[in-house]
């Protein structure tokens, strides 16, 4: 069971899995303690990107974007459509005139010198980033992906991305996962 609940100190909305489960819940923005039978439920439902998508249309009715979010997808979609748009790495290294094989020798040479067994992907870079710098925002976030490698946009994109399907909230310009 997820629920959509939300915060009476900020305002934020946020997914929790398992309501009935749970004794607290703390909110991801301002990091208030609640009893989670107190917090008000806007949403319930056993599958998740059904919340995920009640919470994006909560999200969009409370800044007066009700009638745009209803010309798009739904959440799960536009991901979809993330992932599928633009050029890949090998399209683009190639079409730049860099050698990819010699690249993807480079990164497993990196990897196995790090005693590391694989590398992390774009997303993951992203989630450090957003998890580790100790001021999350924007900028630290990207500095922090770019110099792991991801792309300045694409680290932009994973970010707008992760606020996007309710993985993580901004507020006040700071990120945090959820």
């Amino acid at each position: 069971m997820y629920a959509v609940v939300g915060c009476n100190e900020c305002g934020n909305l946020w997914l929790l899995s398992d309501p009935d489960g749970q004794e607290s819940a703390t909110c991801s923005r301002c990091g208030k303690r609640h009893r989670v039978r107190k917090l008000k439920r806007f949403y319930t439902d056993e599958d998740r990107a059904a919340a995920r998508q009640a919470r994006a249309a909560l999200l969009a009715n409370k800044r007066d974007e009700s009638e745009s979010f209803a010309e798009v997808a739904h959440v799960a979609d536009l991901e979809r459509q993330l992932e599928d748009a633009g050029v890949d790495d090998r399209e683009y290294l190639e079409e730049s005139g860099l050698d990819v094989a010699e690249i993807e020798s480079a990164g497993e040479n990196a990897s196995v010198g790090a005693g590391q067994s694989s590398a992390r992907s774009r997303e993951e870079i992203v989630r450090d980033a957003v998890d580790c710098v100790e001021e999350p925002t924007e900028s630290q976030i990207l500095a922090y992906a770019t110099d792991r490698g991801v792309p300045e946009d694409a680290a932009r994109t994973l970010l707008e991305r992760l606020v996007r399907s309710g993985d993580a909230s901004e507020s006040g310009g700071r990120y945090r996962l959820l």
